[in-house]
Order: C-alpha cells, then sequence, then structure tokens
C-alpha cells in the first residue's frame, strides 16, 4: 500500500538540495519541448540568462516583473495562513485599480504630495471593499470563499471592461478602450540611483513591495492579530478554546488581503501604464496562488518566490523573441518549472511509503 505522509525531520541539506534538485530536473524535462519546436536547447537555456541576469536593466526588469506577485502573493499568503482561500485576489487588483484610478482622474490637479497617498489609500480601500463580499457571506452564511472569491474576479474584470468603454473613455483615444492619462502627480517614476540614472523600468513601486513584506512577516510573528491567524489555521478549535473569534480573524484576514491585493492594482497602473484599460493585469491574481505556497506561505519567501516566477517569465519571454520560438513552448517550459518547484515543495514535507498489506494467516482446519 502507497501512502503519504508527513516528515518527522528534514536536514538542512535536503531543504536547500531539493529546490535545486526541482529546478535540474525541470531544465532536463522542458528540453523535450524545446527540441520539439527545433530550438538549440543549450541555446534557449543561454538566452534565457542573459535575458534576465545579461545587465543591469534585465534584473531591474526581473524586479518590475516580480512587484505585482509580491503585492498578490501576499494576499494569498496572509489569507492562506488562516485557512482562508482567497482565490480572488486578482479582482482585489482590478477593484484597486479601479478606485486609485477614479482619484487620479477626479483630481488631476492636486499635487504629488496629497494625490498619490490618495491613490494609495484608495486602491486599499477598493481591494477591501471587493474582499469584504466574500468574508461577509463566509461569516453570515457560510458559504464557500472559493467559488465566490473566484467569480467575482470575472465580475470586476467585465466592470472595468465596461468602465473604460463606457463613462470613463478618453473622447480623444480615437475608439479605444482607454481613459485619460493620469497626470504626473499620479504616476510612480522611476528610481533614479546616484551617478547612474534610472535603471530600465525600476520603480519606486519595487521598493513599497519589499517593505510591504517586511511588514506581513512582522504582522505575523510579532503581533496579536498575527498569532490569531496561525492559530486559527493550524489550530482553530484550540484558538476558539482560546477565546479567539473566527469571524472577526475572517474578516480582519480578509481586509488585509485585499487591501495588498488592491496596491498592486495601483502600482501597475501607476507604474507601467498611466491609465486605465480592459487589462490592467496579466493574470497577477492567479499566479499568487503558485507564489504563495513557492514561499512556503512566508512573507519574506514571497520576494524570493515572486522573484523566481518573474525569472522564468522574463526568460521565457526573451528566450522567444531571441530564437523566434513559439509562444506556447515558453509557456510549457514556465508551466513546468513551476510544477516541479511545487513538487519539490510537496516533498520538503511529505515522503512516500510502501507498505505491503497483512496477510491473515490461514488455519489448519481450513
Amino acid at each position: 500500500m502507497i501512502r503519504i505522509e508527513a516528515r518527522e525531520t528534514l536536514s538542512i541539506y535536503w531543504k536547500l538540495g531539493l529546490p535545486v534538485m526541482s529546478a535540474l530536473l525541470a531544465l532536463l524535462l522542458a528540453s523535450l519541448p524545446l527540441n520539439l519546436a527545433g530550438a538549440p536547447i543549450l541555446e534557449s537555456y543561454k538566452q534565457m540568462v542573459i535575458g534576465v541576469l545579461g545587465s543591469k536593466f534585465a534584473i531591474s526588469e526581473m524586479l518590475t516583473r516580480a512587484t505585482p506577485l509580491i503585492f498578490t502573493g501576499l494576499a494569498a499568503t496572509l489569507a492562506f495562513r488562516a485557512k482562508l482561500w482567497n482565490i480572488g485576489a486578482e479582482g482585489q487588483l482590478v477593484f484597486g485599480a479601479i478606485f486609485s484610478g477614479w482619484v487620479a482622474l477626479s483630481f488631476p490637479d492636486w499635487p504629488a504630495i496629497t494625490l498619490m497617498p490618495a491613490m494609495v489609500l484608495a486602491s486599499i480601500i477598493g481591494g477591501i471593499c471587493w474582499a469584504m463580499i466574500p468574508a461577509l457571506l463566509k461569516v453570515r452564511f457560510n458559504t464557500n470563499e472559493i467559488l465566490v472569491s473566484l467569480m467575482l474576479t470575472y465580475v470586476a474584470a467585465l466592470f472595468i471592461d465596461w468602465l473604460v468603454r463606457g463613462p470613463w473613455r478618453d473622447p480623444m483615444s480615437f475608439g479605444f478602450p482607454l481613459t485619460k492619462m493620469y497626470s504626473d502627480a499620479g504616476l510612480i517614476h522611476r528610481i533614479d540611483v546616484p551617478f547612474v540614472g534610472s535603471l530600465g523600468q525600476l520603480h519606486w513601486g519595487v521598493v513599497g513591495a519589499l517593505l510591504l513584506a517586511i511588514a506581513g512577516s512582522f504582522v505575523l510573528s510579532r503581533t496579536i492579530l498575527g498569532f490569531q491567524i496561525k492559530v486559527m489555521g493550524d489550530a482553530p478549535r484550540a484558538g476558539r478554546f482560546a477565546g479567539f473569534k473566527p469571524h472577526m480573524v475572517t474578516i480582519g484576514v480578509m481586509a488585509i488581503a485585499g487591501g495588498a491585493a488592491g496596491l498592486a492594482g495601483m502600482v501597475e497602473v501607476s507604474a507601467s501604464m498611466g491609465q486605465l484599460q480592459p487589462n490592467v493585469s496579466f493574470g497577477y491574481g492567479f499566479t499568487a496562488i503558485i507564489v504563495a505556497f513557492l514561499a512556503r506561505l512566508n512573507p519574506i519567501g514571497v520576494i524570493f518566490a515572486g522573484l523566481i516566477v518573474a525569472l522564468a517569465e522574463l526568460g521565457g519571454d526573451y528566450a522567444q523573441i531571441a530564437l523566434g520560438m513559439p509562444k506556447v513552448v515558453t509557456g510549457v517550459f514556465k508551466g513546468i518549472l513551476l510544477f516541479m518547484l511545487l513538487a519539490g515543495e510537496t516533498f520538503n514535507r511529505y515522503h512516500i511509503t510502501w507498505r505491503r498489506p497483512a496477510v491473515l494467516p490461514v488455519s489448519k482446519e481450513q
């Protein structure tokens, strides 16, 4: 009989070596679709490395690509730690972009010192409002937060599509579904390094994502709320005996998760687009689920997990352009890499055992 059992102990060498083994195995398996597509395997991997680590601008692009993944990964991590399966970070991101966009478009003459904090606050409120729908329905009617948060994602996508095609569309957009451009005060500017200048698309939102990850780690490890989140996630009965209120923890955690995801929407639009459009996210809210589990539900680990996912995406895109590979091949490569990393994390916690079924003794009378 094959069984999957939790590991009692795990050496530091196994913890460090298994992710490396997973990555090497992923590269080996990914060579098959690359070969079928007619792409030189070694050259493909070389172009992926060059595309991500080949220059300071490539590194800055990787950090920029990882920023929305860190925001949404934190949203998923905090919820998952409390055993709240918030699958709707994508919709919360969209509503954060909508709320902050309303502020930017309604008050374009405000100075940056006033407009930018107002946009940040609005994006957090937008994400919280959208996250409160599954939270309150779960608290009041015990509905499944997975289904509700997931379905609300598509509602949010349709709502922003209606806004940019209807009431918020720029009359000078020549029929394209775009709003007016944000004023300069509503844009997140590039980081200027002393004696170097700007590094590609690197912007101040990257710093914000790193600070939020540190703050999330502090909340989980040093505050009463963080203790309640971990207890209600690991041992809900013990939390109830300790006097914790599950409903309040649910609402608080979903509010924090929604606010983090909403902030991702504001940063993505203000730093990279400068105006609202139908697609303000490229699946960041769904990829956040992978990021959260790669990080082992650790806020600091989310930073590294976000960088790994960004590395896979950016390296695949660069190799596709350099070698003229089909888009689907790079998609398969990224899928294999992420699958093997997740499989490695699973074997970090569990191991497979084989036990022969017990054979009953046959009596002599028979």
